[in-house]
């Protein structure tokens, strides 16, 4: 089997530290980086906790927002659904029309009558 050219880089690092700080700080070292990456993990959970937090209480406090925005576009509706009826019984065609056309030739109807 073949060394590759970052298994040479890791076995070089690997020396450089057996080197520099010899065999008996190989076990401080490994405990330094485990406690780096404990500390990390902890804040990253911490970190996603509190977006979720944040989601929370935005979505909350939106939802009265939220609540009244689709009353209004029922209302809305609704209110296009009895202009369509009016127009309708006034004996307006509707189809292919916006709402402001059809308000328009149903104001002009009636100042007519």
């Amino acid at each position: 089997m073949a060394v590759s050219g970052l298994e040479w880089v890791v076995i070089g690092i690997i020396l450089v530290i057996l080197i520099l700080w010899g065999p008996s700080q190989i076990p401080k070292i490994a405990r330094a980086f485990g406690q780096a990456k404990k500390e990390f993990e902890k804040a990253a959970k911490e970190g996603e906790e509190t977006m979720k937090e944040i989601r929370e209480t935005t979505k909350e406090a939106l939802q009265p927002f939220t609540e009244t925005i689709e009353s209004i576009a029922r209302e809305t509706e609704d209110v296009k659904i009895d202009i369509i009826r009016l127009a309708r019984q006034l004996g307006i065609k509707t189809e292919g029309k916006t709402k402001e056309q059809i308000v328009n030739e149903i104001a002009e109807k009636l100042k007519k009558e």
